[in-house]
């Protein structure tokens, strides 16, 4: 077992938000090395969020974002299961860095299930489409538009998307990191983005 020096628990802690005593056990357990311990803590960070999934979540906040003199706004409604958790100063600061994300990145849907089921056939026929420009084989053609549909996930979708603030994490793992940190289930309900002229 590597010794774990208070620094590297610290260092750990500013990265990922985590306790003293998982950031102990994960540099304990990846024999220090700092990008495996990362790894490891949002590996129990999900497994936090599968425990927690199933249960009610009727409290929560609003939060807003403007940005741009006024030009862009945005609301998103994140719930969790408490009025506690609903209070709590790094909640409300995870829905207002959510509502600022959103501004940035004008995505289409909250997760891909969401996305209408016309919006992902047309795509689907672009990207067949170019595929077959290409000269590409019919038995490559689809999954080249799986392939390119997957993208359009990550690009439109906010739980897929790289996190304006940390690229290295998707908004899920952002979401997952705060179940892990506060034990509570949450989840980003609604948003809504304004744009003038847009």
């Amino acid at each position: 077992m590597t010794a774990v020096s208070a620094e590297m628990v610290k260092q750990l802690r500013a990265k990922t938000g985590a306790g003293i005593m998982d950031c102990k056990q994960a540099l304990g357990e990846c024999g220090g090395d700092m990008d495996k311990a990362v790894e490891f803590l949002r590996k129990k960070g999900l497994a936090t969020a599968q425990k927690r999934a199933g249960r009610a979540m009727t409290e929560g906040t609003i939060q807003s974002y403007i940005h741009m003199g006024g030009k862009i706004g945005v609301l998103v409604e994140v719930t969790c299961e408490t009025d506690f958790v609903a209070k709590n100063e790094d909640f409300v600061e995870f829905a207002r860095n959510v509502a600022m994300h959103i501004a940035a990145t004008n995505p289409l849907a909250i997760s891909p299930e969401d996305v209408p089921a016309e919006t992902v056939e047309k795509e689907m026929e672009i990207y067949r489409g170019q595929a077959r420009e290409m000269g590409k084989p019919d038995n490559i053609v689809d999954k080249i538009a799986e392939g390119k549909l997957k993208k359009f996930y990550q690009e439109n979708c906010l739980l897929n998307q790289q996190y304006v603030k940390d690229p290295d994490k998707t908004v899920a793992d952002l979401i997952n990191e705060m179940i892990a940190k506060i034990g509570e289930n949450i989840t980003i309900k609604r948003f809504a983005r304004f744009q003038i002229g847009g």
